[in-house]
């Protein structure tokens, strides 16, 4: 219970699927995911407070509360001590990249603020949960490429004569700054977590949504606008993230973080259950076979591609192995990541590495 006097519990949240052009079927068929449609998926957002497409308690007391109600309702119980924002500010999605999804990019914050009227960008992260050999992803532009040359690019759609095209292995991720111009696909199956936001800039000629073709009009506004918002500098890797042991035949990897969120992968064996503590709200991921949850009195079954949402005022849970999860997050940086990583003997440069604002300060 909360100071609020909330009853918090595990929650079980909507999770509808967007048929979009580049979808297939690989969220049900290769992770198992039950309850979606049989028509292309493209994505399903897991846990969303993004304008109309919020998530819903599904179960429960809280039964019908959306994220921003809850928000509203008791933020530090949801959040953790100290906490207060208007909205739940991490997003989380499965996408299945059938097909190559358009080349885009997401205003980071200041220009969100300045030319989208938004409180905030989108930064991302990418953990790559399946791909086929040979596959590949877009993203940041080659050194040296200009603004002019951009968008004479994008003019002659020639995406490779500016864009670095990047190699794509399952079990990788890559932190992908606001501002960054990207795409991947096809046959690439991933997690996304990044801020609360859906804003966009497209540079293709044709809708995502239903693949109708854009106005040329439309087309040349669109790239202006893209081009008027785009970072030339991030040019961000794939990485393998950094492992440490948390118990017997328990492995947690930090595949991501940065000062919007964190994505975390978890193993583990039958020799001990994997035990997690934590101070801020996790949207724990489901990404192998079920397994049992267990939070307090609180004990569930998690299917294949299913998610909880563990309010911070939880505190603890404890899962069965053999189990493969992920847990999503908005960490503080110090506490969360770089001290358990610096206890595990990594440098402070291998930690930098796993997105922002975990450099050494001077």
């Amino acid at each position: 219970m909360s100071a609020t006097g909330t009853e918090w519990y595990p929650l079980r949240v909507t999770a509808p699927p967007r048929p979009l052009v580049f979808g297939g079927h690989a969220i049900a068929k290769r992770l198992g995911k039950e309850g979606i449609p049989d028509w292309a998926v493209g994505e399903t957002w897991e846990v969303s407070d993004v304008d109309g497409h919020q998530s819903t308690v599904m179960d429960g007391p809280l039964a019908a509360a959306t994220l921003r109600e809850l928000v509203a309702k008791d933020p530090e119980g949801l959040m953790g001590e100290g906490w207060s924002g208007e909205f739940f500010p991490v997003l989380t999605k499965f996408i299945d990249a059938s097909g190559a999804l358009p080349v885009h990019l997401h205003a980071d914050d200041a220009t969100a603020r300045a030319k989208e009227g938004q409180v905030n960008g989108k930064t991302e992260a990418w953990h790559i949960l399946d791909a086929a050999p040979g596959a590949t992803a877009l993203c940041g532009l080659k050194d040296g490429v200009s603004k002019e040359e951009l968008h004479q690019a994008l003019l002659e759609q020639d995406f490779d004569a500016v864009l670095r095209r990047l190699p794509v292995r399952a079990g990788e991720t890559i932190y992908v700054p606001g501002g960054t111009l990207h795409s991947f696909g096809p046959d690439t199956l991933i997690y996304e977590i990044e801020q609360t936001s859906d804003i966009q800039q497209h540079a293709m000629r044709w809708n995502m949504q239903d693949g109708s073709a854009v106005p040329d009009e439309q087309w040349h506004a669109n790239l202006e606008a893209l081009v008027g918002e785009i970072r030339l500098e991030p040019r961000p890797d794939f990485r393998s993230g950094l492992p440490i042991v948390a118990g017997d035949g328990v492995e947690r990897m930090f595949c991501c973080a940065g000062p919007h969120f964190a994505l975390e992968r978890w193993h583990a064996g039958t020799a001990q259950p994997l035990r997690h503590s934590f101070a801020t709200a996790q949207v724990l991921t489901n990404v192998g076979a079920p397994v049992q949850v267990r939070v307090g009195d609180w004990s569930e079954e998690l299917g294949r591609a299913q998610t909880l949402l563990l309010p911070a005022a939880v505190g603890r849970v404890e899962i069965d192995g053999p189990a493969d999860v992920l847990f999503g997050y908005l960490p503080d940086l110090a506490r969360d990541v770089i001290a358990p990583l610096t206890a595990a003997g990594y440098s402070r440069e291998l930690i930098a590495a796993l997105g922002e604002g975990l450099e050494p300060q001077t």
